[in-house]
């Protein structure tokens, strides 16, 4: 059997998340016909059947699901080999940081100073995207490092955790579920997530389509305020951001939440692992492993509009 082609791979990947030969081509910018033969030519080479063809339905095989998950994967790394390239190839290479405004428990300052100290620390290029950005920019090669929340895939990517902490919900000072001190996700049935999401699955498993993707704190604290939604934001953001119009209480049963730092698997920048070294002693030396980080105390509900938020970890 001859070796793939980057082509073919491409083809096959688009015939099989479109599962429509017609729209696939379209996608690629190309006649329906040759995209047909490129894909019996593929089963050919490979002597396995890819997809199972009607006329009204087209769909995966079992050797079609396997090559569709090892496909992606080899794009993935061909386009990152050819990001890093270009990136090595620049004048001044600097580091490029995946993350999500807030989401560092207050830690990135000191990390990017403490970073920065080091010899073999370059200027630090801050990539700022939504949730779920970050791994694809890592794994595309448009990023070298990323601080992010947990859960997320981890195939192909080393971590080392940071800090755990737990969340809260964030409310409407004047919900009536603001006048309890601590809730379950039961007492949170049939309320949405800033992305529309509901929020019974506790905000950390990642719904398939989001009805109204939402970017920023600015809009999610809007929602809140307004009653249209609620959210599950990590201690170290209420903490950080006293609103008026909105009500931080404990839920009881609210997985928490781990910053973690990662980096591509056989990374070999010596700039990388500069910046891990400085985000795990910066999270250790304010977290270490003996203290309950992120403690959080709650003033009465009787006024939860007033209510202010304490914390008894170090400051950041």
């Amino acid at each position: 059997m001859s070796d793939l082609e980057v082509r073919q791979l491409r083809y096959f990947v688009a015939v099989a998340e479109e599962l429509h030969f017609g729209r696939a081509a379209e996608r690629l910018g190309m006649a329906q016909p040759p995209l047909s033969r490129a894909i019996r030519e593929l089963e050919r080479q490979l002597g396995v059947q890819l997809f199972e063809r009607t006329t009204r339905h087209v769909v995966l095989t079992p050797p079609g699901e396997t090559l569709l998950r090892d496909a992606r994967t080899a794009l993935d790394a061909v386009a990152a080999a050819a990001q890093r390239a270009q990136h090595v190839g620049l004048h001044a290479p600097g580091l490029r940081l995946a993350l999500k405004a807030d989401y560092d428990a207050g830690l990135l300052p000191q990390i990017v100073e403490t970073y920065r100290l080091d010899e073999a620390a370059v200027p630090v290029e801050f990539m700022l995207g939504g949730r779920g950005e970050q791994v694809p920019a890592l794994h595309q090669g448009r990023a070298d490092v990323a601080l992010l929340a947990t859960p997320f895939d981890d195939r192909g990517l080393d971590i080392e955790p940071l800090v755990t902490e737990p969340r809260l919900v964030a409310l409407a000072a004047s919900d009536p579920l603001a006048a309890q001190a601590t809730l379950c996700l039961a007492d949170l049935a049939g309320r949405l997530l800033p992305d529309g999401a509901p929020a019974d699955h506790d905000g950390l498993v990642l719904p398939s389509e989001t009805p109204r993707p939402v970017r920023d704190l600015a809009q999610i604290f809007n929602l809140i305020e307004l009653g249209d939604s609620i959210w599950f934001p990590p201690a170290s953001v209420a903490r950080r951001h006293h609103r008026p119009g909105i009500a931080y209480r404990s839920v009881t049963d609210l997985k928490p939440t781990t910053l973690a730092v990662a980096w591509p698997q056989n990374c070999h920048s010596l700039a990388v692992a500069a910046f891990v070294r400085a985000a795990t002693a910066v999270a250790a030396a304010n977290y270490p492993p003996e203290s309950v980080p992120f403690a959080e105390t709650f003033t009465s509900p009787v006024h939860p509009e007033a209510a202010e938020l304490r914390s008894t970890a170090p400051s950041s």
